[in-house]
């Protein structure tokens, strides 16, 4: 199956065209958002978009459905609430991850404004689209986000990890650290594989490198009450201009497609169609917008992900193409638009994998996945 892998992200700047419309990108400085921005937001996506709102795995929005016209409103809008960069290039490479937990105008917090204001700068490393630093506390929980470069908190210090790696670097200046990393990578010829992880587990190691495992995730937080607010899901990362617009309190994005409202419980309790409980089926379920919205779906995926999550005895992933972009790591079960109504199953596996059975339609996925519960054997 052939599709397009273009290499980047979107941006406000620079939006990317979908099968919807435009799809333009916000990235918050720190993952944050005042309520008036958010409000603004939300007007911006309704008038000018298609009111459907993307929460991404990168703590970022995504706006679809824009023409040029209203990109270009849009655009004027977002530089007067401060949320847009000098540039597209600096936008590009100011791909911070802060954990969505870390205390406003505390150490990770300041040392990720600190890493995003370097990377906007002009003599910032030039560095593939895709690329990113994630900023973690103690125990960390953006092991499994995606990210390049990650800073991790450690006795009175910090530790800088390449992604994969079994070293890592410590200095007295982890922002310098991480951008010294970032040229190590540049000059190893890094950005002909585009990822660290492919880099660092083959190139010698830079010096000053110390020997240690990666960082290992903590639980993957769930929806309910906080000391920090109240943490609220949405299914498959999407959320409508109607639900961001009734959320009157600051707001952290999260790179689990889920929204930290900030106060107390009743911050979140007014946006309907949240998902409120932990455990729910939907959190562990992923799926692409899928056909028609876009263009390279070859079928349509949140319905049918939506009917499943219930039945699926464990991670489920329904992606419109083989690119798999909703969920780019393995699941128990992912299944891969092939034609319409038609699809692929992979077993513990991912989008690109081999599949284990071809060409089925939603009644007999249905059928394997309720067989499935009862023997996990029979597929």
């Amino acid at each position: 199956m052939s599709f397009e892998i273009k290499g980047w992200c979107p941006g406000a700047l620079r939006p990317m065209q979908s099968g919807d419309g435009l799809i333009l990108r916000i990235r918050p400085p720190n993952g944050r958002l005042l309520p008036a921005q958010v409000r603004a937001i939300a007007e911006v996506s309704a008038r000018l978009g298609n009111g459907l709102i993307d929460l991404t795995q990168r703590a970022h929005l995504q706006l679809r459905g824009l023409d040029a016209q209203g990109h270009a409103l849009a655009i004027a809008t977002l530089g007067g609430l401060g949320l847009l960069d000098d540039s597209p290039a600096a936008e590009a490479r100011r791909n911070v991850l802060l954990n969505p937990f870390a205390a406003p105008g505390g150490p990770a917090w300041r040392l990720a404004a600190e890493l995003s204001r370097r990377l906007a700068a002009g003599d910032a490393p030039d560095l593939p689209g895709k690329f990113g630093f994630a900023v973690d506390l103690a125990p960390p929980l953006l092991a499994e986000a995606p990210a390049d470069i990650r800073l991790i908190p450690r006795d009175l210090g910090w530790t800088v990890h390449p992604d994969g790696a079994d070293w890592h670097l410590a200095g007295a200046d982890p922002v310098a650290e991480a951008l010294a990393l970032a040229r190590w990578f540049i000059t190893r010829n890094g950005t002909r594989r585009g990822r660290m992880r492919d880099l660092a587990a083959r190139a010698p190691r830079p010096p000053g490198a110390r020997p240690g495992p990666p960082p290992q995730a903590g639980p993957r937080p769930q929806p309910g009450a906080l000391p920090q607010g109240r943490l609220l899901g949405f299914a498959f990362g999407q959320i409508t201009a109607a639900q961001l617009a009734a959320i009157a309190a600051p707001l952290r994005l999260t790179p689990w497609r889920m929204l930290l409202i900030e106060g107390g419980a009743e911050a979140g309790a007014r946006i309907l169609g949240a998902i409120e409980a932990p455990g729910d089926p939907l959190l562990r379920s992923h799926a692409c917008t899928g056909a028609p919205g876009c263009p390279q779906a070859r079928g349509t995926t949140r319905d049918l992900a939506r009917a499943l999550a219930p039945l699926a005895p464990g991670s489920l992933h329904v992606s419109g193409c083989a690119k798999g972009c909703a969920q780019p790591a393995a699941c128990d079960l992912t299944l891969v638009a092939t034609a319409p109504g038609r699809y692929d199953l992979i077993r513990r596996g991912r989008a690109g994998d081999p599949p284990c059975r071809r060409d089925l339609d939603p009644a007999a996925l249905t059928n394997l996945i309720r067989q499935q519960s009862a023997d996990d054997a029979s597929l």
